[in-house]
């Protein structure tokens, strides 16, 4: 039998609830150009200067507070994220990067739901090949394009619809809390000084773009720049054996470790405990490689690659991180090069950095349910999914103990082009779908 969370029926409340939100279809849309219209492009370094990350969440903090919501916007200190994995080395400062927290009380003895979006998105110019000013958002043809249209200004634009139409029914027992961070696309620092400042419900929607499906989980990644050494040389001459004092070409060494990575990787890939039914499988690769003998005819002496490590939620460590593969890859490749005698005796170096964490939120916990059941009720994709890389709910997950799902407009595959854009009737049928769960979840 059906349970609650899966009707596939909308009561009159419901029914209310999202024709009040398809009546408000336009404002969503300036809400959507509005946003992108601030230049909040994400830092590129943790001392670069902010942008118009603290007027985005002023001119947000206006429109929740009248709408009711009690809002805090703060600027964490370095210290709130210190000796964290999500934590660039050295340390990271928020001066003008304020975070958001706006909540709706409900009347009490109701679940809470958490809405979550990160404002900052990454860099764009016109000289990318943009037809416009990537921050003045374009309107026609049934979409909004600019950058964040999709990832995911638009997601943050239908949230805050939800949350405003879910609490003027003046049903809610539970809370909905809106949540607006920084650096999402830099570290994920900003969602993690939101969950260590006490952001938490008993579920929380992420409206990252997923085209409307429902995806509890996401892979982490953990990347390694690799130094492999080499001997220099005169690039146009014949050497003798490296141990007779003859060059050796590190871009040939590195060579040898990227057949050791792709022998991994294919080893990864045919395992059963690789196989999940909502992500890919775990992968290694190389996403950067770079030798400079320092002139076009000397062999070059150094080689240094980035290691790419996406992993599965069943193979993070006891604290959901990565020491576990970290380990895998390391221990893998070092034996691989003690199969060449000159990195044998000269081995790579391996230095691991810029960590995020795998998550998964059970199907049956009754977030997951609520949007299925919303979705059905509402003509919506029902299809499951989850994502190849990361996103905010996994440190509300870990951090917070809110387990989290992305649903959201629009399709990942359009996050960070240029030309991105966001269909409207995506943007309406988000709000409604996250309206309708809410409701389901906090009434």
């Amino acid at each position: 039998m059906a349970t609650a969370f899966e009707s596939s029926d909308l009561t009159p409340t419901e029914r209310a609830l999202v024709d009040g939100i398809e009546a408000r279809r336009d404002e969503i849309v300036d809400l959507a150009c509005a946003l992108i219209g601030f230049d909040t492009q994400s830092r590129e370094r943790p001392a670069a200067p902010p942008r118009q990350e603290a007027a985005l969440q002023s001119f947000l903090g206006e429109r929740l507070h009248g709408a009711g919501a009690a809002v805090e916007v703060w600027e964490p200190t370095a210290a709130d994220v210190a000796g964290h994995p999500l934590t660039p080395h050295g340390g990271i400062g928020f001066a003008g990067r304020p975070q958001l927290a706006a909540r709706f009380p409900g009347t009490g003895g109701g679940s809470s739901l958490l809405l979550n979006g990160h404002i900052d998105v990454v860099t764009a110019r016109v000289e990318d090949g943009w037809a416009h000013d990537p921050f003045v958002p374009q309107v026609g043809g049934g979409r909004i394009s600019g950058r964040g249209a999709c990832d995911m200004k638009g997601g943050i634009a239908a949230m805050v619809a939800a949350a405003e139409a879910l609490a003027a029914t003046g049903v809610l027992r539970g809370d909905v809390i809106v949540c607006t961070n920084t650096d999402e696309e830099s570290s994920g620092v900003g969602g993690l000084a939101c969950a260590r400042h006490g952001v938490a419900a008993d579920f929380a929607i992420v409206p990252e773009p997923t085209g409307l499906e429902v995806w509890p989980a996401c892979r982490g990644s953990v990347y390694c720049t690799v130094t492999v050494p080499g001997r220099s040389g005169h690039a146009e001459q014949e050497h003798a054996h490296f141990r007779d004092g003859g060059a050796v070409n590190a871009i040939a060494k590195s060579q040898h470790l990227l057949a050791g990575v792709e022998r991994l990787r294919t080893e990864w890939r045919s395992r059963a405990s690789s196989r999940h039914p909502l992500l890919d499988p775990p992968d290694v690769l190389c996403t950067r490689l770079i030798a400079d003998g320092g002139w076009y005819v000397t062999i070059p002496n150094r080689a240094t690659l980035t290691l790419a490590v996406l992993l599965l939620p069943t193979q993070a460590d006891d604290d959901g991180w990565t020491s576990n593969v970290r380990a895998e890859v390391e221990s893998y490749l070092r034996r691989w090069c003690d199969g060449d005698p000159w990195l044998a005796e000269h081995p790579p170096t391996f230095h691991w950095h810029t960590e995020v964490n795998p998550s998964e939120t059970p199907v049956d916990t009754p977030g997951v349910r609520a949007l299925l059941g919303a979705n059905a009720a509402l003509g919506l994709p029902l299809r499951l999914g989850g994502l190849g890389s990361w996103y905010d709910g996994a440190t509300y997950a870990l951090e917070a103990g809110t387990p989290a799902v992305m649903y959201g407009p629009s399709h990942i595959d359009w996050a960070h082009t240029v030309g991105e854009y966001v269909p409207i009737d995506d943007l309406v049928r988000c709000a409604q779908g996250i309206a309708v769960a809410g409701l389901r979840l906090c009434a």
